[in-house]
């Protein structure tokens, strides 16, 4: 078994993480190098913090090859979005122009029926959750209505003010007040 030594800054250090963090994992990491360097064993470290032997010989090798870099936690890369960012500025055209403007015959968009226009309009498939996160990602929100009281036939909305007004002005008969 090797044994680390640690100067007095690598010490403070250490102890200052594992005071202040509130990763639970770096802390355990943390704790594991300053109980090492104190000569406990890796099994007894192990042990107290509930992990496995060869856990605590992986993170304090870690640590001796480099330092407090090597304990930080690593997060695997996942797998790459479907949707690629330059999607972004189409997907978005066809929110502000509404389900109509891309000749469906609906009011508004949903997450789900986006994902399947995706799909027909570019051949990538995802599911509506995806598209969610894709929306939510660049500032889109397909769920606010697209249309407005401007885009009607202005001959047809003069038609329903005048419509209105007349039926505004008419006095209604047999309605006599006591």
């Amino acid at each position: 078994m090797q044994r680390i030594q640690l100067t007095t800054v690598e010490q403070e250090q250490l102890e200052d993480i594992f005071k202040t963090t509130s990763d639970r994992r770096l802390r355990d990491r943390c704790q594991a190098v300053l109980m090492a360097s104190r000569g406990r064993k890796r099994q007894t470290i192990a042990q107290d913090l509930g992990v496995h032997r060869t856990t605590v010989r992986l993170w304090l090798k870690h640590y001796q090859e480099r330092g407090m870099e090597g304990l930080q936690i690593q997060w695997a890369p996942g797998q790459p979005r479907r949707l690629p960012e330059t999607l972004a500025p189409t997907i978005q055209e066809w929110v502000k122009a509404g389900p109509a403007g891309c000749g469906l015959d609906r009011a508004n968009w949903t997450y789900e029926e986006l994902a399947t226009y995706v799909y027909q309009a570019t051949g990538i498939e995802v599911q509506r959750t995806a598209m969610r996160d894709f929306c939510q990602r660049y500032s889109i929100r397909p769920y606010r209505p697209t249309y407005h009281y401007l885009r009607g036939d202005p001959q047809k909305q003069q038609a329903a003010r005048e419509e209105l007004a007349a039926l505004k002005k008419k006095p209604t008969r047999g309605s006599a007040c006591c």
